[in-house]
């Protein structure tokens, strides 16, 4: 086999046919996304250990765990804001620019929660670590999507999402460790740490041609506010994903009070979402792959199930493992709604990926809410399955309007070229 040289690797241009430049570009990608991957690891521990480690800032604080959660507030309210204002305000930025200054911001914001000295500095810390949250993950995603191979955009997708995954089955429990040991400012020190070298990594790896300055704008980014194919594929997300949230938000509570489950087994449970969350992304990206529509109701119709057999096994704390376990293998929806996006979005790609985790977001707020409606109202511990499960008959619904959205689109396209 003859191997051809055309000495432009350091240029940063491809070419398919030289089988030199396929390894390097092949590499390239490999690193840039584990790179990308980093951060949203780093991104998963600073959300999900703030949630944990709650208990322990409250002492610290010397406040009640309920004042104490405006902290998790403060960052979900954070994410749901800065999506859609720093997708505008970076349209005209290269993406690998803009992904650093992100995870930078992100950084900091940490080192702050870490300093903090009263909780409402706290509060703002946490706030202001939201904000790069949504286009951060966003933006990884689409680089992720433009450099994996033709036809596995979904795979790349589900290879940034790792991260998050790998988040809850590692970096949570080990934050919360660190929290109980050292105490509980040390997680957002590290969190910190993770991410600098994940700016590093992407200042360093990164193609230099990712997302040219210019090819976007803000008047573009701001047209999928009046996109009715965007809104409906939001909603799906945050109104169906809402049923993960429901379960897990109450999942160490209803293993003490109703299962009276050993202290170890919490964070085994917690572990086990993660490891299911790790399957299903593999399954997700297949399912994308396969059909948008078709793979997010399959992993909608999952929900039902899983949140059901939840609510059935209530009481029995290995059974609700096994049940959370499943619960996870779910949780992949975000890969295929991603995919409509993209297919949707048309120059306003970096807007629709932000208001995706945005959308997300609002199921964190959304699914624990009706929860605890539920609990308030003395339904009992099951009943937080079953308010999961209705939340993911919800999200049917509204995957059935987008897909009746997408016919009638469809239909009116084939009518103008017929009429052309």
């Amino acid at each position: 086999m003859v191997m051809l040289r055309c000495g432009d690797n350091s240029r940063g241009r491809y070419h398919p046919d030289c089988p030199e430049h396929t390894m390097f570009h092949d590499r390239q990608a490999g690193l840039t996304t584990l790179s990308l991957a980093l951060g949203a690891f780093a991104i998963g521990v600073a959300e999900f250990a703030a949630m944990g480690l709650l208990p322990w800032y409250a002492a610290g604080f010397g406040v009640g765990e309920p004042e104490a959660g405006h902290a998790v507030s403060a960052y979900a309210i954070g994410v749901v804001i800065g999506a859609p204002v720093l997708a505008v305000l970076g349209a005209k930025l290269p993406r690998k620019v803009m992904l650093v200054a992100l995870i930078v911001v992100f950084g900091l914001a940490n080192l702050l929660t870490a300093l903090a000295p009263t909780l409402p500095l706290m509060v703002v810390a946490r706030f202001v670590a939201g904000l790069p949250h949504g286009a951060y993950l966003g933006i990884a995603m689409l680089i992720a999507a433009d450099l994996a191979p033709p036809g596995r955009r979904a795979s790349g997708i589900a290879n940034v999402l790792m991260g998050l995954t790998l988040a809850t089955i590692i970096g949570v429990p080990a934050a919360g460790g660190i929290g109980q040991l050292f105490g509980w400012r040390w997680c957002f020190v590290i969190v910190a740490v993770l991410a600098a070298v994940t700016a590093l990594m992407i200042a360093r790896l990164a193609p230099r041609g990712t997302g040219a300055a210019g090819a976007t704008s803000a008047a573009r980014e701001l047209r999928a506010l009046s996109n009715r194919a965007i809104w409906l594929t939001l909603g799906v997300g945050a109104v169906g994903f809402g049923a993960v949230f429901a379960v897990y938000s109450y999942l160490s509570a209803a293993m003490i009070s109703a299962a009276q489950a050993p202290g170890w087994a919490i964070p085994l449970a917690l572990s086990a979402f993660g490891m299911g969350a790790t399957v299903g992304n593999v399954f997700g990206g297949r399912l994308a792959n396969w059909s948008t529509f078709g793979g997010t109701l399959a992993l909608l119709c999952g929900m039902i199930v899983t949140s059901l057999l939840y609510a059935a096994v209530m009481g029995q704390w290995m059974a609700m493992i096994g049940a959370v376990l499943l619960l996870g293998c779910t949780a992949s929806m975000v890969i295929p709604l991603q995919m409509r996006l993209m297919d949707v979005a048309g120059e306003a790609q970096t807007m629709a990926a932000a208001l995706n985790h945005a959308a997300f977001n609002a199921a964190n707020a959304l699914g624990p809410w009706l929860a605890g409606r539920a609990l308030a109202a003395d339904m009992g511990w099951a009943s937080t399955g079953v308010t999961g499960a209705l939340l993911a008959v919800g999200g049917i619904f509204m995957l059935g309007l987008a897909w009746l959205d997408a016919r009638r689109s469809e239909r009116l396209r084939g009518m103008a070229l017929a009429g052309a």
